[in-house]
């Protein structure tokens, strides 16, 4: 797959999650999708805890720092398939 071809499938996957309702998916697979999207779009995170921390962003934090070592095609490519699993379902 050309690198073209995988922005256009994860731009695609991105529309469908956007249209998705947070209460139709379980949590755990939210912050998956968020720690793929955030490293498939900024690269690894940065661990920067604010005065505004509080717990809802420690575990998208944490998500994130966890599959950090992904690259960016790594990561549009795990993003791909929750959406399309989700999809199949």
């Amino acid at each position: 797959m050309t690198e073209k071809e995988l922005d256009t499938q994860f731009q695609e996957a991105f529309e469908i999650a956007s249209n998705m309702t947070q209460a139709s998916l379980p949590q755990d697979v939210q912050l998956r999708l968020y720690a793929f999207y955030k490293q498939a779009t900024f690269g690894s995170a940065n661990y920067n805890q604010s005065e505004h921390f509080d717990l809802r962003n420690a575990f998208k934090t944490n998500a994130w720092i966890q599959i950090s070592h992904l690259s960016v095609k790594e990561s549009k490519e795990k993003y791909i398939e929750i959406i399309n699993s989700l999809l199949e379902k």
